[in-house]
């Protein structure tokens, strides 16, 4: 059904005022990063000069060189781990029947219910009795583990999704569960899977609750720590803290750039059916 011209004025004049919502609190914050510390930051005005080396100086302030190498470290772990099991889980959800199928996916299911808040401090105790706090697979396994709800939930949509003629003449051919998962239902799941692990990847970046209670020794903090040391008690170096959300926030800018097509195509193909 083809939109009157009034309609199509009317869906691009809101497109563009949402991406100016969406866009407007980044320039803020890039703006501000870039005070003269004689200077109140005020929201969206200009500075009368440009001071470039707030990114240096929250960069050696709050040693980033280390916290975003623990971030990166983190989340190469925790998002292979996490999108490899959330596709198994998929998999066995939307393919197979078995007893007591839709009782554990419910179970899975509270987990995006749940607030994982109010599990953080018996589970800080629980990997402290046997050794895990303060280390890097204290931090991996739980954030790993707290993505399997929703992962569990967008890889069984897709599979639901998919023709069971499909997955039987596979199986006619000779093919096992397995096989039929990684080399059938895996090459054709590439969008789904690369939003998935995007959103893994943004979400364990800016991760800050788990990092903070679980890794809070130096060697093991990630990035998002780093904007603790521009809050004092009584002054808050704001000039110092927008540079450095700008440094934490590039690489998933980067990351957002270089998968945006398979990340869009993974929404609007109907990765959520079923």
């Amino acid at each position: 059904m083809r939109q009157s011209p009034l309609s199509r004025t009317g869906t691009h004049v809101l497109l563009i005022l949402g991406s100016v919502m969406a866009v407007l609190p980044f320039v803020s914050i890039a703006l501000i990063s870039l005070y003269p510390s004689d200077q109140a930051p005020t929201g969206l005005a200009l500075p009368h000069s440009l001071n470039f080396g707030n990114y240096a100086r929250a960069w050696s302030a709050a040693n980033f060189s280390r916290l975003l190498t623990s971030s990166a470290v983190v989340a190469v772990c925790v998002v292979p781990l996490a999108s490899i099991v959330c596709i198994l889980t998929g998999y066995a959800f939307g393919t197979m029947r078995f007893r007591g199928r839709k009782v554990l996916f419910v179970v899975f299911l509270i987990g995006l219910l749940m607030p994982f808040e109010a599990t953080i401090i018996p589970l800080y105790y629980d990997l402290r009795s046997i050794g895990l706090s303060n280390t890097y697979a204290g931090l991996i396994l739980p954030e790993a583990a707290l993505f399997l709800s929703f992962g569990t939930f967008w890889m069984r949509a897709h599979f639901v999704s998919i023709s069971r003629a499909l997955v039987e003449s596979a199986r006619l051919d000779g093919a096992n569960s397995w096989t039929t998962l990684w080399r059938i239902l895996v090459p054709g799941a590439h969008a789904p899977i690369t939003t998935m692990m995007v959103l893994f990847f943004i979400w364990s970046w800016n991760e800050f609750l788990l990092a903070l209670v679980l890794a809070s020794a130096p060697a093991v903090q990630t990035a998002p720590a780093g904007l603790a040391f521009f809050f004092g008690e009584h002054v808050t170096d704001v000039s110092g803290l927008a540079a450095a959300a700008i440094i934490i926030t590039t690489p998933v800018l980067v990351v957002y750039v270089l998968l945006q097509r398979s990340f869009i195509q993974g929404v609007t193909s109907g990765g959520i059916k079923g």
